[in-house]
C-alpha cells in the first residue's frame, strides 16, 4: 500500500486542496477589488455565489489569504440558521477595534467606534454574555442604538471603517454562507456597503452563498446589482479536473492515469469535493504508482458509503417525511432542473400546495430555483443519494 501519511488528498469542508485549478480568474477579481479599495477607487464587491461542494469556502479562504498580504485587516465569519449577524460580527469587530485602537498614529477614531459599538449592542439587545463588561466604556448616544438594524449597521459600520480610514488600514469583511441571513440582516449589510460605496472608506464584502443568493440581494435593495458582481463558482471542466487529480500526485512521485481520472471526473461531474474524496480513497486502495481506473472503480463503494454518511446524511436527516417525500420525487426525475409541476404530479398534489414545504427546503439550502417555477437541488448527487436513500417513495413514513 502507498503511505497514507502522503496522500496529497484532502477531502473535507472548507479543506484546501493540494492544486487550487479553475480558479484563476476568481482570484484576480479578487486581487482587483482588494488593490482599488485600498487605493480609493471604487469596485464592486464579490459574492460568489454557487452549488455545495464546488469550493466556495476554499475561495473565500484563498481571498481572505491575499486581502492580508496586501494589509488589510481582516473579519472572517460563517452564518448559521440560528444565530443572528449581530451576534456574529460584534466579537470580532470589537477585537478589531482595539487592534486600530493600538495601532501607530494620531486621532481617536477607534475609541469612538468602541463607544458606536457598546451602543449597537444594547441597541439591538445582542446577546453575549461577558461581552458587554470588555467594553468598558460608556456608548456613544444617537450613533447606532435605535434597535433598528437597517439603521444601526451601516452607522457602526461606518465609524468602524473610518477607524481604519484613518491609521490607512483596509478592512476585509469575509461572510460565508449569507443565505441565512433574514431579509432585514441582508439589507442592513447592502445598505452598509452602499455607505462604503459612497464615502469611498477602506472596508469590502467579500461573501459566499447559495445561487439564490443573488435573488435574496436584489429583492432586499434594487440597487444590489449595481454594488455586488455575483460570479457563479460551477464545476471544474474536465482538463481541470484532471489537473487537480494529476498534478498532487505527480508532486511526490506518483502517477495518476489518464484513464483514471477520467473516470473520476465521470463520476463527479467535476466537482471538487467530491474530486477529493475520490483521489484521496483511490491513492489510499492503490499498492504502487500508477493509480489506475481499475483502482479507481473498486474506490468507489468506499467512497458512495463515505458521502452517504458524512456529506448526504446530515442534510437528509434535518428533513421532514414531507420534504423528504419532495425531494424523493424530485430525486425520481433526475438531477434536474425540474418544473414544478412534474413534482406536484410525482406527489400526487396541485401545484398550489406545494408552497409551504418548497419554502421550507429552500429555507434549509437543499433546494433553489434557476428560473420561474423550476426547481433544482443545491447539493451536486443528491438525487442520487435520495435514489439509495429511499429506494420507494412508499418507505417514506410521516
Amino acid at each position: 500500500m502507498m503511505d497514507p501519511i502522503k496522500n496529497p488528498f484532502s477531502p473535507g469542508a472548507g479543506s484546501p486542496p493540494p492544486e487550487l485549478v479553475g480558479r484563476a480568474g476568481m482570484l484576480e477579481q479578487a486581487r482587483v477589488l482588494l488593490g482599488r479599495v485600498k487605493a480609493k477607487r471604487p469596485e464592486k464587491s464579490i459574492l460568489l455565489t454557487g452549488l455545495r461542494g464546488v469550493g466556495k469556502t476554499v475561495l473565500l479562504n484563498e481571498i481572505e489569504r491575499l486581502a492580508l498580504q496586501t494589509g488589510y485587516r481582516t473579519v472572517a465569519v460563517e452564518a448559521h440558521e440560528d444565530k443572528s449577524l449581530a451576534a456574529m460580527l460584534v466579537p470580532p469587530l470589537r477585537k478589531l477595534l482595539y487592534e486600530l485602537d493600538r495601532a501607530a498614529g494620531a486621532g481617536d477614531k477607534a475609541k469612538r467606534a468602541l463607544a458606536v459599538l457598546k451602543g449597537f449592542i444594547v441597541g439591538v439587545k445582542v446577546s453575549l454574555g461577558d461581552l458587554e463588561v470588555g467594553l468598558d466604556i460608556d456608548p456613544e448616544k444617537g450613533a447606532a442604538d435605535s434597535g433598528d438594524l437597517e439603521s444601526d449597521l451601516p452607522n457602526l459600520l461606518v465609524a468602524v471603517a473610518e477607524a481604519a480610514e484613518e491609521r490607512q488600514i483596509p478592512v476585509a469583511l469575509l461572510i460565508d454562507e449569507l443565505q441565512y441571513f433574514s431579509a432585514k440582516e441582508l439589507s442592513a449589510l447592502i445598505m452598509a456597503m452602499h455607505k462604503m460605496q459612497q464615502r469611498q472608506l477602506p472596508m469590502v464584502l467579500l461573501g459566499a452563498g447559495l445561487p439564490i443568493l443573488p435573488g435574496l440581494a436584489g429583492e432586499s435593495k434594487s440597487y444590489a446589482e449595481r454594488l455586488f458582481s455575483f460570479p457563479d463558482i460551477g464545476a471544474l471542466s474536465e482538463a481541470d479536473a484532471i489537473k487537480a487529480l494529476q498534478d498532487p500526485t505527480r508532486a511526490v512521485g506518483v502517477e495518476f492515469e489518464a484513464a483514471a481520472a477520467r473516470t473520476i471526473y465521470r463520476l463527479t461531474q467535476g466537482y471538487p469535493y467530491f474530486l477529493q474524496e475520490w483521489g484521496y480513497q483511490a491513492w489510499n486502495r492503490a499498492e504502487a504508482s500508477p493509480i489506475t481506473a481499475r483502482i479507481v472503480k473498486a474506490a468507489t463503494a468506499t467512497v458512495i458509503q463515505r458521502l452517504d454518511e458524512n456529506f448526504f446524511r446530515v442534510r437528509f436527516d434535518r428533513l421532514t417525511p414531507g420534504e423528504k417525500r419532495f425531494l424523493r420525487v424530485m430525486a425520481g426525475l433526475g438531477a434536474g432542473p425540474h418544473r414544478s409541476g412534474d413534482i406536484a404530479t410525482g406527489l400526487g398534489v396541485r401545484i398550489g400546495s406545494l408552497g409551504p414545504v418548497r419554502a421550507k427546503l429552500i429555507l434549509k439550502g437543499m433546494i433553489y430555483s434557476p428560473a420561474h417555477g423550476d426547481m433544482a437541488f443545491t447539493v451536486p448527487l443528491f438525487d442520487e443519494f435520495m435514489l439509495r436513500a429511499i429506494p420507494k417513495l412508499k418507505e417514506v413514513v410521516d
